[in-house]
């Protein structure tokens, strides 16, 4: 699954070698000079990770974090000149997840990104309600629901569409699955993990020939499509 990062500075040159170094690195990767073009991006474009410049005109990076905690958690790594240990303080004080100082080295950039990144998605697997697209598995009530009307899932149903939410657009190897299930007291065999796969698409898709959220990597394994 390609990562989608904004890039929010107001110096072209350190735009165009994080747009490069980045995308080298096979993220996807928008670009904004200031924070209302930030907060613009984030609307249209719903980043997996913003890296935050501080000191820009119009809207600096402190207000830009300010206006985007009240949105959304999506994770922040300051980029900044700024080495004070008030200034670093008050980034994290407003929701930034991690910081690093100008001049950096780009190796050390991608370590700090990926460990956000990693943090982000184990907190989002463990949250209690995972929702893709009109698809919502509420862990605490055990519920299953598809545009609010309750989908009737066997104990062993729910499992399978639970581990497969919490990866949304990644392959989970059937192996990977089957294991799972015998950790969690079930059968895991590959010919009762099909059935089960095959009785989700029947109460979830339109379309059986046709799935739009259970995928069928073939030799691989499943994956749970991600909302457009």
């Amino acid at each position: 699954m390609t990562r989608k990062i904004l890039v929010v500075d107001d110096t072209r040159s350190v735009q165009a070698l994080l747009s490069d170094y980045l995308s080298s690195q096979d993220f996807e990767v928008l670009t904004a000079s200031d924070g209302r073009e930030a907060l613009e991006a984030v609307h249209e474009s719903h980043p997996d990770l913003i890296l935050l410049d501080i000191m820009m005109p119009n809207m600096d990076g402190y207000q830009f974090i300010s206006r985007l905690r009240r949105e959304t958690d999506i994770p922040v790594i300051m980029i900044t000149a700024k080495q004070q240990e008030a200034d670093i303080i008050r980034g994290f004080e407003l929701g930034a997840d991690d910081y690093i100082t100008k001049p950096f080295r780009l190796r050390e950039l991608l370590v700090r990104m990926r460990a956000v990144l990693r943090r982000a998605a184990s907190k989002e697997a463990d949250a209690p309600v995972l929702a893709i697209g009109d698809v919502t598995l509420d862990r605490s009530k055990h519920e299953v629901k598809q545009q609010d009307q309750v989908v009737d899932l066997t104990p062993l149903e729910f499992q399978v569409l639970e581990m497969l939410m919490q990866s949304p657009g990644q392959v989970i190897r059937r192996a990977e699955l089957c294991m799972r299930l015998v950790e969690n007291g079930y059968s895991g065999s590959e010919a009762t993990l099909k059935i089960h796969i095959r009785n989700l698409r029947v109460k979830l898709e339109d379309d059986f020939n046709q799935p739009q959220y259970i995928e069928t990597v073939f030799g691989v394994g499943y994956r749970f499509m991600e909302a457009e």
